[in-house]
């Protein structure tokens, strides 16, 4: 198993200064940040382009990462694939071929994604639009040899994204309805923990139940902070109490973790995903939050 990091914290660097940074700070594998160039998405940590689909020139992406020693895990595009206005999900939906095709051209195998949800319909309607919106785009990379890997997070971090947040696939119970619709072998997931301690959910039977379904994991620890729990409650769906930590500085326990992708054979890259606010606003804060990271899981990892 590889550390990697998904690219999205360096958004003010480019491919190559994020790979030096990452090669000569111990770490092994990119996960590639492939939004517009130029886009509107202004979300935290998205927007960012390490590598411009529409003009992308694979000799040179291929020449950074090996001067600098480095495996592509997967390349990234997280937007609301399941969007309820027409257009936003047609734009996502296209992008999204368009980073397939990427990833077919540089010989990646994974692209990393998420469902989307509307977040004001209910499950089973939400649960439809995905049996006939999705398949088509999973089909599409399978005929290019590309795996997707949906993440697990449920994208409710603020009022705008209640009550159902911008994104379906939050829990197990949800994985088997997504899998049941669409069985391809090319359809898996790219799961955090985090978001399952968030849940209250094992996140060791989750590994367990979904081994063969698991294509790519990130890394990223959540604290449950009591007093904020306690003042908001469970129906707040987090807000006033999960807060995305730096692995180590969280509440997942990594070695429980990290053992349970070994029993099932996983042998991919383990992802450092950096949403940790106390370690961002410099370059320096950033690099130390991933330096905590190396040092809390490289020991984990051969």
């Amino acid at each position: 198993m590889k550390l990697g990091l998904l690219t999205a914290a360096f958004g003010d660097r480019t491919l190559e200064e994020t790979a030096a940074w990452a090669a000569a700070n111990g770490y092994q594998a990119l996960e590639i940040a492939c939004w517009p160039a130029g886009g509107s998405e202004r979300r935290r940590y998205a927007g960012v382009t390490h590598i411009d689909v529409d003009s992308l020139e694979p000799d040179d992406v291929h020449a950074t990462m090996e001067r600098h020693g480095l495996a592509i895990s997967a390349l990234a595009y997280y937007p609301n694939n399941l969007a309820p206005d027409d257009a936003d999900r047609e734009e996502a939906n296209g992008h999204l071929r368009k980073v397939v095709d990427a990833a077919q051209r540089l010989g990646v195998g994974i692209v990393g994604t998420f469902v989307g949800n509307d977040k004001d319909r209910p499950l089973p309607e939400n649960l439809q639009r995905f049996r006939s919106i999705s398949p088509p785009l999973v089909h599409y990379a399978g005929e290019r040899d590309v795996r997707i890997a949906i993440e697990n997070c449920p994208m409710i971090f603020s009022w705008d994204e209640w009550p159902g947040g911008t994104n379906l696939a939050w829990s197990p119970a949800i994985w088997d309805e997504l899998f049941s619709a669409i069985p391809d072998g090319n359809f898996g997931l790219n799961l955090d923990p985090s978001h399952l301690v968030w849940l209250q959910i094992d996140y060791e039977r989750a590994v367990s139940d979904f081994g063969p379904r698991i294509f790519h994991t990130h890394a990223k620890d959540l604290e449950i902070r009591a007093d904020g729990l306690y003042r908001h409650g469970t129906f707040s769906a987090g807000m006033g109490w999960q807060v995305p930590r730096i692995p180590g500085l969280g509440q997942v326990d990594w070695s429980r973790f990290v053992a349970a992708l070994y029993d099932v054979g996983y042998d991919h890259v383990l992802s450092v995903e950096h949403e940790d606010r106390g370690f961002e606003g410099t370059r320096e804060l950033v690099e130390r939050g991933f330096v905590i990271a190396r040092n809390t899981l490289a020991p984990l990892l051969a």
